[in-house]
Protein backbone atom coordinates (compact mmCIF):
# COMPACT_ATOMS: atom_id res chain seq x y z
CA UNK A 1 0.00 0.00 0.00
CA UNK A 2 2.72 2.58 0.73
CA UNK A 3 4.48 1.04 -2.38
CA UNK A 4 1.24 2.32 -4.63
CA UNK A 5 1.06 5.64 -2.51
CA UNK A 6 4.63 6.37 -3.22
CA UNK A 7 4.15 6.18 -7.01
CA UNK A 8 1.32 7.40 -7.26
CA UNK A 9 3.07 10.67 -5.49
CA UNK A 10 5.94 10.46 -7.81
CA UNK A 11 3.54 10.02 -11.19
CA UNK A 12 1.61 13.20 -9.39
CA UNK A 13 4.91 15.17 -9.34
CA UNK A 14 6.02 14.58 -12.42
CA UNK A 15 2.97 15.12 -14.32
CA UNK A 16 2.97 18.50 -12.28
CA UNK A 17 6.82 19.49 -13.45
CA UNK A 18 6.12 18.43 -16.56
CA UNK A 19 2.84 19.77 -17.68
CA UNK A 20 1.88 21.88 -15.65
CA UNK A 21 4.68 24.31 -14.71
CA UNK A 22 5.56 23.96 -18.88
CA UNK A 23 2.09 25.18 -19.48
CA UNK A 24 3.02 28.43 -18.56
CA UNK A 25 4.09 30.68 -21.48
CA UNK A 26 4.45 34.16 -22.65
CA UNK A 27 4.24 36.17 -25.98
CA UNK A 28 6.66 39.16 -26.63
CA UNK A 29 6.19 42.34 -27.83
CA UNK A 30 6.83 41.25 -31.43
CA UNK A 31 5.40 37.66 -31.40
CA UNK A 32 1.63 36.98 -32.11
CA UNK A 33 0.65 33.08 -30.50
CA UNK A 34 -1.66 30.81 -32.58
CA UNK A 35 -2.87 27.91 -29.95
CA UNK A 36 -3.56 24.49 -31.34
CA UNK A 37 -6.29 21.88 -29.27
CA UNK A 38 -5.60 18.52 -30.67
CA UNK A 39 -3.81 19.57 -33.80
CA UNK A 40 -6.65 22.16 -34.88
CA UNK A 41 -6.27 26.06 -34.32
CA UNK A 42 -8.75 27.92 -32.13
CA UNK A 43 -10.88 29.27 -34.43
CA UNK A 44 -13.24 32.51 -34.01
CA UNK A 45 -16.30 31.28 -34.93
CA UNK A 46 -16.71 30.46 -38.82
CA UNK A 47 -15.38 33.55 -40.32
CA UNK A 48 -13.18 32.96 -43.03
CA UNK A 49 -10.62 35.39 -44.98
CA UNK A 50 -13.28 35.44 -47.79
CA UNK A 51 -15.29 37.52 -45.32
CA UNK A 52 -12.08 40.06 -44.52
CA UNK A 53 -11.77 42.96 -46.49
CA UNK A 54 -7.79 41.48 -47.24
CA UNK A 55 -9.60 39.11 -50.41
CA UNK A 56 -10.81 42.49 -51.81
CA UNK A 57 -7.69 42.05 -53.93
CA UNK A 58 -8.11 38.06 -55.27
CA UNK A 59 -10.21 36.90 -58.36
CA UNK A 60 -13.33 34.67 -57.58
CA UNK A 61 -11.19 31.79 -58.58
CA UNK A 62 -8.86 32.37 -56.42
CA UNK A 63 -11.11 33.00 -53.55
CA UNK A 64 -12.23 29.68 -53.73
CA UNK A 65 -8.57 28.66 -53.21
CA UNK A 66 -7.17 30.20 -50.44
CA UNK A 67 -10.19 30.83 -48.81
CA UNK A 68 -8.53 29.91 -44.42
CA UNK A 69 -10.14 30.01 -41.23
CA UNK A 70 -10.13 33.28 -38.94
CA UNK A 71 -8.01 32.09 -36.03
CA UNK A 72 -7.78 33.48 -32.64
CA UNK A 73 -4.65 35.77 -32.38
CA UNK A 74 -2.92 35.13 -28.42
CA UNK A 75 -1.27 39.19 -28.47
CA UNK A 76 1.63 40.22 -26.52
CA UNK A 77 1.60 39.43 -22.79
CA UNK A 78 1.23 36.50 -20.23
CA UNK A 79 1.29 34.32 -18.75
CA UNK A 80 -0.69 32.59 -20.87
CA UNK A 81 -1.77 28.66 -19.93
CA UNK A 82 -2.19 25.80 -22.18
CA UNK A 83 -2.86 22.05 -21.04
CA UNK A 84 -1.05 18.99 -22.49
CA UNK A 85 -3.07 18.47 -25.42
CA UNK A 86 -2.34 22.20 -27.11
CA UNK A 87 0.48 22.96 -28.78
CA UNK A 88 1.61 27.18 -29.01
CA UNK A 89 2.60 28.68 -32.16
CA UNK A 90 4.58 31.89 -32.01
CA UNK A 91 5.82 33.98 -35.02
CA UNK A 92 7.38 37.10 -34.84
CA UNK A 93 5.46 39.98 -36.26
CA UNK A 94 8.66 42.45 -37.10
CA UNK A 95 8.97 43.89 -40.16
CA UNK A 96 12.08 42.13 -42.08
CA UNK A 97 14.39 42.48 -44.74
CA UNK A 98 15.71 40.59 -48.03
CA UNK A 99 17.21 41.00 -50.95
CA UNK A 100 14.67 40.93 -53.96
CA UNK A 101 16.53 38.43 -55.63
CA UNK A 102 17.63 35.81 -52.53
CA UNK A 103 15.74 32.60 -53.20
CA UNK A 104 15.21 30.76 -50.53
CA UNK A 105 15.68 27.70 -52.20
CA UNK A 106 18.52 27.77 -53.73
CA UNK A 107 20.73 30.43 -52.14
CA UNK A 108 23.29 29.74 -55.17
CA UNK A 109 20.85 31.50 -57.95
CA UNK A 110 21.02 34.74 -59.26
CA UNK A 111 24.08 35.65 -58.68
CA UNK A 112 24.12 34.59 -55.02
CA UNK A 113 21.13 36.17 -54.38
CA UNK A 114 22.20 40.02 -55.49
CA UNK A 115 20.99 40.24 -59.02
CA UNK A 116 17.41 39.06 -60.58
CA UNK A 117 17.64 38.89 -64.27
CA UNK A 118 14.47 39.81 -65.77
CA UNK A 119 14.39 40.14 -70.08
CA UNK A 120 12.55 43.68 -71.47
CA UNK A 121 10.06 44.16 -74.03
CA UNK A 122 13.01 44.59 -76.71
CA UNK A 123 15.22 41.71 -75.72
CA UNK A 124 17.47 42.84 -73.44
CA UNK A 125 18.64 41.08 -70.73
CA UNK A 126 18.87 43.39 -67.42
CA UNK A 127 19.89 42.33 -64.00
CA UNK A 128 17.68 44.28 -61.07
CA UNK A 129 18.70 44.80 -57.38
CA UNK A 130 16.77 46.19 -54.43
CA UNK A 131 14.65 44.96 -51.40
CA UNK A 132 11.55 43.56 -50.51
CA UNK A 133 10.33 44.37 -46.86
CA UNK A 134 7.58 42.31 -45.84
CA UNK A 135 5.86 41.43 -41.98
CA UNK A 136 3.32 38.43 -41.12
CA UNK A 137 0.15 39.61 -41.14
CA UNK A 138 -1.27 39.40 -37.74
CA UNK A 139 -4.94 38.82 -39.34
CA UNK A 140 -4.38 35.59 -41.65
CA UNK A 141 -1.95 33.44 -39.65
CA UNK A 142 -3.80 30.47 -40.13
CA UNK A 143 -2.42 30.56 -43.99
CA UNK A 144 1.51 31.37 -42.93
CA UNK A 145 1.41 28.55 -40.45
CA UNK A 146 -0.90 25.89 -41.64
CA UNK A 147 -1.76 26.73 -45.19
CA UNK A 148 1.39 27.11 -46.91
CA UNK A 149 4.58 25.00 -46.27
CA UNK A 150 6.96 27.53 -47.13
CA UNK A 151 5.37 30.75 -47.58
CA UNK A 152 8.37 32.98 -47.79
CA UNK A 153 9.75 30.73 -50.94
CA UNK A 154 6.32 31.11 -52.68
CA UNK A 155 5.36 34.42 -51.64
CA UNK A 156 9.18 35.95 -53.40
CA UNK A 157 8.56 33.39 -56.34
CA UNK A 158 4.73 35.61 -56.65
CA UNK A 159 6.96 38.87 -56.64
CA UNK A 160 9.03 37.89 -59.14
CA UNK A 161 6.73 36.40 -61.33
CA UNK A 162 4.79 39.74 -61.44
CA UNK A 163 8.05 41.58 -61.45
CA UNK A 164 9.69 39.82 -64.42
CA UNK A 165 6.01 40.26 -66.30
CA UNK A 166 5.77 44.12 -65.64
CA UNK A 167 9.27 44.50 -67.21
CA UNK A 168 8.62 42.42 -70.09
CA UNK A 169 5.13 44.67 -70.66
CA UNK A 170 6.47 48.07 -69.55
CA UNK A 171 5.40 50.97 -71.41
CA UNK A 172 6.60 54.14 -70.50
CA UNK A 173 3.46 56.83 -69.96
CA UNK A 174 3.14 59.04 -72.92
CA UNK A 175 4.44 62.76 -72.29
CA UNK A 176 2.59 65.73 -70.93
CA UNK A 177 3.13 67.99 -74.13
CA UNK A 178 3.99 67.23 -77.45
CA UNK A 179 7.11 69.13 -76.94
CA UNK A 180 8.99 66.57 -75.08
CA UNK A 181 7.82 63.58 -77.47
CA UNK A 182 9.92 65.85 -80.23
CA UNK A 183 12.43 65.92 -78.27
CA UNK A 184 12.80 62.89 -76.30
CA UNK A 185 14.72 60.95 -78.76
CA UNK A 186 15.51 58.48 -75.96
CA UNK A 187 11.75 57.68 -75.72
CA UNK A 188 11.22 54.21 -76.57
CA UNK A 189 14.61 52.44 -75.29
CA UNK A 190 13.17 49.88 -72.22
CA UNK A 191 16.24 50.29 -69.83
CA UNK A 192 16.16 54.48 -70.53
CA UNK A 193 11.84 53.81 -69.65
CA UNK A 194 12.54 51.77 -66.83
CA UNK A 195 14.77 53.80 -64.87
CA UNK A 196 12.56 57.13 -65.71
CA UNK A 197 9.85 55.49 -64.41
CA UNK A 198 11.39 53.83 -61.45
CA UNK A 199 9.16 54.80 -58.94
CA UNK A 200 5.95 53.93 -60.90
CA UNK A 201 7.55 50.46 -61.19
CA UNK A 202 7.82 50.12 -57.23
CA UNK A 203 4.26 51.68 -56.84
CA UNK A 204 2.62 48.96 -59.21
CA UNK A 205 4.77 45.98 -57.57
CA UNK A 206 2.96 47.33 -54.20
CA UNK A 207 -0.64 47.30 -55.70
CA UNK A 208 -0.06 44.07 -57.22
CA UNK A 209 1.41 42.45 -54.45
CA UNK A 210 -1.64 43.27 -51.57
CA UNK A 211 -2.77 39.78 -52.61
CA UNK A 212 -0.19 38.47 -50.86
CA UNK A 213 -1.65 38.75 -47.66
CA UNK A 214 -4.44 36.38 -47.87
CA UNK A 215 -2.66 34.36 -50.17
CA UNK A 216 -0.05 33.37 -48.04
CA UNK A 217 -0.33 35.60 -44.51
CA UNK A 218 2.45 37.71 -45.13
CA UNK A 219 2.26 41.54 -46.10
CA UNK A 220 4.67 43.66 -48.60
CA UNK A 221 4.99 46.66 -47.14
CA UNK A 222 7.35 47.73 -49.51
CA UNK A 223 9.41 47.03 -53.14
CA UNK A 224 12.32 48.93 -53.09
CA UNK A 225 13.98 48.75 -56.96
CA UNK A 226 17.21 50.43 -56.59
CA UNK A 227 18.90 49.35 -59.66
CA UNK A 228 18.32 48.30 -63.50
CA UNK A 229 21.23 47.81 -64.94
CA UNK A 230 21.99 46.08 -68.57
CA UNK A 231 25.03 43.96 -69.87
CA UNK A 232 28.35 46.24 -70.49
CA UNK A 233 28.29 45.91 -74.03
CA UNK A 234 24.08 47.70 -73.91
CA UNK A 235 25.24 49.82 -71.41
CA UNK A 236 28.07 51.08 -73.69
CA UNK A 237 25.38 51.73 -76.17
CA UNK A 238 22.77 53.26 -74.31
CA UNK A 239 25.31 55.75 -72.70
CA UNK A 240 25.63 57.02 -76.34
CA UNK A 241 21.91 57.49 -77.06
CA UNK A 242 21.73 59.49 -73.75
CA UNK A 243 24.66 61.83 -74.84
CA UNK A 244 23.61 62.39 -77.86
CA UNK A 245 19.89 62.85 -76.29
CA UNK A 246 21.41 65.31 -73.96
CA UNK A 247 23.24 67.00 -76.90
CA UNK A 248 19.90 67.69 -78.28
CA UNK A 249 18.04 68.53 -75.32
CA UNK A 250 20.51 71.09 -74.77
CA UNK A 251 21.07 72.53 -78.08
CA UNK A 252 16.69 72.82 -78.57
CA UNK A 253 16.95 74.75 -74.99
CA UNK A 254 19.57 77.11 -76.00
CA UNK A 255 17.66 77.63 -79.23
CA UNK A 256 14.42 78.30 -77.37
CA UNK A 257 16.35 81.13 -75.35
CA UNK A 258 17.53 82.80 -78.30
CA UNK A 259 14.23 82.83 -79.59
CA UNK A 260 12.70 83.89 -76.77
CA UNK A 261 15.19 86.61 -76.29
CA UNK A 262 14.92 87.47 -80.11
CA UNK A 263 10.85 88.23 -78.87
CA UNK A 264 11.66 90.05 -76.33
CA UNK A 265 14.21 92.78 -77.70
CA UNK A 266 11.30 92.65 -81.19
CA UNK A 267 8.17 93.84 -78.52
CA UNK A 268 10.71 96.16 -77.00
CA UNK A 269 11.92 97.67 -80.65
CA UNK A 270 8.08 98.02 -81.22
CA UNK A 271 7.36 99.84 -78.19
CA UNK A 272 10.28 102.13 -78.75
CA UNK A 273 9.04 103.15 -82.00
CA UNK A 274 5.64 103.45 -81.28
CA UNK A 275 6.74 106.42 -78.59
CA UNK A 276 8.72 108.03 -81.38
CA UNK A 277 5.97 107.71 -83.54
CA UNK A 278 3.29 109.24 -80.48
CA UNK A 279 6.54 111.57 -80.12
CA UNK A 280 6.21 113.39 -83.48
CA UNK A 281 2.49 113.27 -83.72
CA UNK A 282 1.80 115.22 -80.48
CA UNK A 283 3.34 118.77 -81.86
CA UNK A 284 1.15 118.33 -84.95
CA UNK A 285 -1.95 118.11 -82.84
CA UNK A 286 -0.77 120.61 -80.73
CA UNK A 287 -0.13 122.68 -83.54
CA UNK A 288 -3.64 121.77 -85.17
CA UNK A 289 -5.51 123.10 -81.80
CA UNK A 290 -3.68 126.00 -81.83
CA UNK A 291 -4.65 126.97 -85.48
CA UNK A 292 -8.26 125.94 -84.54
CA UNK A 293 -8.32 128.30 -81.94
CA UNK A 294 -6.89 131.33 -83.63
CA UNK A 295 -9.81 130.71 -86.50
CA UNK A 296 -12.31 130.26 -84.08
CA UNK A 297 -11.20 133.71 -82.61
CA UNK A 298 -11.68 135.55 -86.04
CA UNK A 299 -8.40 137.57 -85.65
CA UNK A 300 -6.75 137.44 -89.58
CA UNK A 301 -3.75 139.12 -88.66
CA UNK A 302 -2.70 137.24 -85.55
CA UNK A 303 -3.25 134.00 -87.81
CA UNK A 304 -1.23 135.92 -90.66
CA UNK A 305 1.36 136.46 -87.47
CA UNK A 306 1.58 132.92 -86.42
CA UNK A 307 1.98 131.37 -90.26
CA UNK A 308 5.00 133.91 -90.70
CA UNK A 309 6.82 133.28 -87.39
CA UNK A 310 6.16 129.53 -88.69
CA UNK A 311 7.61 130.01 -91.93
CA UNK A 312 11.09 131.74 -89.89
CA UNK A 313 11.58 128.90 -88.21
CA UNK A 314 11.30 126.82 -91.06
CA UNK A 315 13.25 129.30 -92.99
CA UNK A 316 16.11 128.67 -89.88
CA UNK A 317 16.47 124.99 -90.53
CA UNK A 318 16.80 124.49 -94.07
CA UNK A 319 20.12 125.10 -96.39
CA UNK A 320 18.38 126.28 -99.73
CA UNK A 321 14.43 128.35 -100.38
CA UNK A 322 12.89 128.25 -103.98
CA UNK A 323 11.23 131.12 -104.12
CA UNK A 324 7.83 131.10 -106.77
CA UNK A 325 7.55 134.51 -108.36
CA UNK A 326 4.75 135.86 -109.83
CA UNK A 327 5.56 138.06 -113.43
Amino acid sequence: MGALMGILIGFAAWFFFRYILTSFFTVNQDERAVKTRFGRAERMGKGTTIDDPMSDMLTDEHKKRYNYPLVKVIQPGGPYFKWPWEKVYKVSVATQTINMAHDPEDPHVNAGGTVLEAVTKDQLNTGLTGQIRYRVAENNLYAYLFGIKAPITHVMGYFVSVLRERIASFEAPPPETDTDSDTSIATGVSINDLRKNLRDLNDHMERECASSVARYGILLDASLITGIDPPPEVESALAAINTAHNQVSSDISLAQALADQKIVQSKRAVEIETLNAQAEVEPLKALADQLRTLKESGSREALNAYIRNVRLQLFNHAQSVIREVKS
